[in-house]
């Protein structure tokens, strides 16, 4: 029996001196609110509420660089980020946010390998009013997993390998390949794999637009990040069909695409955000949503903000859909510091 392994690597050797020769960042976001919660009357649940105290993604990391070659710029780059909890319960994933290694340059982008944003995620994250709060549009937009999607296009996969190029001229690009299963089985057709590209194109220093898309070609139940996720979708690795996704290795796929367009200007700054996302599952999930959003300075600390979003039945389920509006006011205390309500 014969074995063949290739491998392309990026490795960073550190010793008692790696800091002193790197550039490294100690970087982190405390973002802690109280949330009241009103489930309203649903089949579920009538009118239950509850108070809680929520981190909002808190988070903190090290990130660094280390020049290779002055003259080409080339550089290598790392960084490891993880949340924590405000409200002092535990954490334990050191690493359970970006955290890659790599290589980059001014002249040809980066090239990174790790657990990284997808390019989909990535292109509108930064638009979204209440990113990571109760308002975040990605309750409806990315397709939440086991609702909308198999697996959420709006995630951060583990085993991802990323390319971000450089800006040529007002545009830039950025790709990657998720290896949805790394254990080498017998008689496996189908292991687990997505695709993820996004493109941002600057028009004016005003308006920005861009075009994403993503594939997750289904894998093995439980054997990948790109197999439907057994925990949270029992039915769907056992007899029953959920989202019509057969039982065992499925050869199977969802995809989505989007495309959205950003504009700021002096007090003012808005986004309209447009999804489509289909499947080949025999119950599928393709839905149409979109998401605007808006916000205005009422001056240097205050700034008032709404948001609307809206998820169009899923394909063949009636009563599915779902509407989502926010309006908030940051109050800004310092460069560092503010105080919201929404």
């Amino acid at each position: 029996m014969q074995k063949k392994l290739i491998a392309l690597a990026i490795a960073g050797l550190a010793g008692s001196t790696a800091f002193a020769q790197s550039n490294v960042t100690i970087y982190g976001v405390f973002d802690a609110s109280v949330d009241f919660t009103n489930v309203g009357d649903t089949p579920a649940a009538s009118g239950e509420r509850a108070t809680k105290i929520s981190s909002n993604v808190s988070k903190i990391g090290l990130k660094g660089s280390e020049i290779i070659d002055e003259e080409s710029g080339l550089k290598a780059v790392f960084q490891i980020e993880t949340a924590f909890n405000t409200d002092g319960t535990a954490t334990t994933n050191l690493n359970g946010r970006n955290t890659y290694v790599g290589l980059a340059s001014d002249n040809w982008g980066r090239v990174i390998l790790g657990k990284y944003d997808t390019p989909y995620r990535s292109a509108t994250r930064s638009w979204d009013m209440f990113n990571d709060h109760l308002g975040d549009n990605r309750n409806l937009l990315g397709g939440v997993a086991g609702k909308s999607a198999a697996v959420a296009f709006d995630a951060r996969p583990t085993d991802t390998v990323r390319y971000d190029s450089p800006k040529w001229g007002d545009f830039s690009l950025a790709a990657a390949y998720v290896a949805g299963a790394e254990t080498v089985t017998t008689g496996s057709s189908s292991k687990g794999a997505a695709w993820s590209l996004s493109g941002t194109y600057e028009f004016t220093s005003e308006w920005t637009g861009v075009a994403a898309y993503e594939k997750h070609d289904i894998g093995a139940c439980g054997t990948g990040t790109i197999a439907p996720p057994t925990p949270a979708l029992p039915a769907v690795c056992g007899p029953a069909t959920t989202l019509g996704v057969p039982t065992a290795v499925v050869d199977t796929s969802e995809k989505a695409w989007k495309l959205g367009a950003s504009y700021k200007s002096g007090p003012i700054r808005g986004s309209f955000i447009y999804e489509k996302t289909s499947d080949d599952f025999a119950i599928s999930r393709g839905h149409k949503a979109w998401s605007l959003a808006g916000g205005y300075m009422l001056n240097a600390s205050n700034e008032v903000k709404l948001a609307y979003t809206k998820v169009n039945d899923l394909d063949g389920i009636a009563s599915s859909g779902a509407k989502q509006w926010v309006i908030g006011l940051d109050h800004i205390l310092s460069k560092r510091t503010k105080m919201y309500a929404e």
